[in-house]
């Protein structure tokens, strides 16, 4: 299909492009991804086994020793321990867990309208950056961005007379292009995390990393894609759409749902409750013999109830008001339909708990062996060779990151994949899993927008086909590239601003490893 924003079909980037969407439609599933590599790493196992290395493992001070995974010993106890390898996997439970709480506000329809609600009271000259603001907050429901705020930002720019494919490139450039920013816990934080805290314990198994170890990065962070989406949007991406013209047949342009005034009633309440939920949190941590802090008293410390509650609190920030707004719109009327949210966003999770299962299994396999540790160590001293400072190590790990991205498209999946190797082998040259895990975001968010393997970015090309009938793959990559390029620039010089200044990554966290 033409693109009608740069009318050419053979430039050199869509054929690299195009490259890129014919490699990756090549690849396996991710679980199937998972499950060879599972074979490769007990291949591996199987031929390292009998070599020695003089690679220090810095776990218990001896040389690596490569288990062979495949004797009839290691495979016995591979198949009587996968129930408990699979139910143990740590970002399984976070995740259902989150999730059940947020499927509660969500289906009761508590999200949708508070979206709705903020967009609808924006004025014009304010509206690109409350677009992408809300963007990025709709994290929080993990697909709601996808489903509500970028076609809805398409009609709230074609009903204010601005062109319609500026609305649905700002808010894609919200919601994933700063996936990775979000000033509102969500269920990525503890996601992310379990994986990083699994990776890092091939080298330090006592380690330990808060699911907010982000937080504070990821907060300024929101500031910063706001301001770059809002200059490319208004000043460089809709000034081009100016000749193009709006041909979609009236009939299929979305309009604008009103919100009721039984539902701005029953968001008041739900926010009502919000706060009041958030205050009780504050009186019960406030005095220093608090059951939730450390017998010492300290509140950020891991000895800290309130610090191994995190993933608990989010789910009671958004089934508490996600109940109220149910039962005062109307949208629930008993308990059952309180059963049925959670079972309605379980449903969404299905897909994600098949390719745990396979992921929870490499994982296990992959450090059982200890060719993670093999690799960790001999990747840290080939770049303890190289001298490379550690700025440009982390840059290089950005630019991978995007790179990989461009055929992985699940953030999950892929930090499942490579964080086994980067976190422990940056631990080797001093560099923190906080640190590594803030450099991953920062490269699988900028390059969200361009991948046409990421799953919703189909969809969004259909969201701008009902306003220009000949929007296509490049269509949507040439708007987005800009978004694209400056954040990867932008937000990895922020970072490296942010560690000079030697700012909090997020709580309990830190920029080196003295492990």
């Amino acid at each position: 299909m033409q693109d009608t924003t740069s009318g050419s079909t053979n430039t050199k980037l869509e054929k690299i492009l195009d490259w890129i969407e014919r490699t990756g439609n090549k690849l396996p599933d991710p679980a199937m991804i998972f499950f060879f590599s599972l074979l490769i790493v007990w291949t591996l196992s199987w031929l390292l086994s009998s070599m020695s290395f003089s690679e220090i493992d810095p776990r218990t001070g001896a040389a690596i020793v490569v288990n062979n995974q495949l004797t009839g010993d290691s495979l016995a106890t591979f198949l009587a321990n996968m129930v408990k390898t699979f139910t143990g996997f740590a970002p399984l439970g976070v995740v259902l867990v989150a999730m059940l709480g947020v499927g509660v506000a969500e289906h009761s329809g508590f999200i949708n309208t508070g979206i709705k609600r903020v967009l609808d009271r924006t004025p014009q000259y304010l509206l690109t950056p409350i677009v992408i603001l809300v963007a990025i907050v709709s994290h929080t429901a993990t697909d709601a961005g996808y489903v509500l705020v970028i076609p809805l930002a398409g009609v709230i720019y074609y009903a204010m007379g601005r062109h319609p494919l500026a609305g649905i490139s700002a808010a894609f450039a919200g919601v994933s292009g700063g996936f990775a920013a979000n000033f509102v816990p969500s269920a990525i934080d503890p996601l992310l995390q379990s994986f990083t805290q699994s990776a890092a314990q091939i080298v330090d198994p006592a380690i330990q990393i808060n699911p907010l170890n982000n937080y504070f990065f990821t907060s300024a962070s929101s500031i910063l894609v706001i301001l770059i989406g809002w200059y490319l949007n208004d000043k460089i991406i809709e000034p081009r759409l100016a000749k193009v013209e709006v041909d979609g047949d009236p009939e299929d342009i979305p309009k604008f749902a009103e919100v009721t005034d039984k539902e701005k009633s029953a968001l008041r309440w739900a926010l009502f409750s919000m706060g009041v939920g958030v205050a009780l949190l504050v009186a019960a941590v406030w005095s220093e013999s608090s059951a939730l802090r450390a017998p010492n008293g300290e509140l950020a410390s891991f000895a800290a109830p309130l610090m191994h509650s995190i993933v608990p609190l989010i789910f009671l920030l958004f089934v508490i008001p996600g109940v109220v707004y149910g039962y005062m719109a109307g949208s629930f009327s008993n308990s059952r339909d309180v059963i049925n949210a959670m079972s309605k966003a379980m449903d969404g999770m299905s897909y994600y708990i098949v390719m745990a299962f396979f992921c929870s299994l490499f994982i296990s396999a992959f450090n059982t062996s200890n060719i993670g540790a093999l690799l960790a160590v001999k990747g840290a001293d080939t770049l303890r060779e190289l001298a490379l400072p550690a700025s440009v190590t982390v840059v290089g790990m950005i630019m991978l990151t995007a790179f990989v991205n461009l055929f992985v498209g699940s953030a999950s999946a892929k930090w499942a994949l490579i964080g086994p190797i980067l976190v422990p082998m940056l631990m080797q040259l001093g560099i923190s899993p906080d640190l590594t895990q803030a450099a991953y975001r920062i490269g699988d968010s900028s390059s969200n927008i361009i991948t046409p393997l990421m799953p919703y970015f189909p969809l969004v090309v259909v969201y701008a086909q009902r306003y220009v009938k000949g929007t296509g793959i490049g269509t949507l990559i040439s708007l987005m590239l800009p978004y694209a390029l400056t954040l990867m620039v932008c937000w990895t010089a922020f970072l490296l601003i942010y560690w000079s200044i030697g700012l909090p990554l997020g709580i309990q966290s830190s920029y080196t490893y003295g492990g």
